[in-house]
């Protein structure tokens, strides 16, 4: 596993887009909550047919974690699915995130207050950052924004 991108370069099949992201990463965030760490490890999974993540964020009065999977749904479509340590799960697939950055991963899903996205895309210099956001009539409001370096 790599730790840090060189650059933010693809790799091949549908797949490939997670190249970018596989490894450890950390990120510090200041939230009205008071600072988080998380952890987000990328990793193949399933002879490589899925990329694993395992995300654990600190919040100073516990842990929350997070595992998800990101592969081919039965459609043929890059998607997601979703499992927190408070019993939630979501899942949704690929979309189009070149509203944020060129090169953004953006996946959309359908939750119970509406539609949800998450969106990855590179840091200039190191790492890259990831943000939750929610649609509104008047276009995506984010809530969450991280910048991820190698751990």
């Amino acid at each position: 596993m790599q730790t840090k991108p060189q650059s933010w370069k693809k790799g091949r099949g549908k797949l490939g887009v997670f190249q970018p992201l596989l490894g450890r990463w950390s990120a510090r965030a200041d939230t009205p909550m008071g600072p988080i760490g998380c952890t987000r490890v990328f990793a193949p999974e399933l002879k490589g047919k899925y990329v694993r993540l395992d995300a654990s964020w600190d919040m100073g009065e516990g842990v929350y974690q997070e595992m998800a999977l990101f592969g081919t749904n039965a459609e043929g479509d890059v998607a997601f699915w979703s499992f927190t340590s408070d019993g939630k799960q979501s899942a949704g697939r690929l979309t189009d995130g070149t509203d944020l950055h060129p090169e953004a991963l953006a996946f959309e899903a359908q939750m119970p207050a509406g539609i949800a996205r998450q969106v990855y895309w590179p840091d200039e210099a190191e790492g890259f950052h990831w943000v939750v956001e929610s649609k509104t009539k008047k276009g995506w409001n984010r809530f969450v924004h991280h910048h991820y370096h190698p751990a």
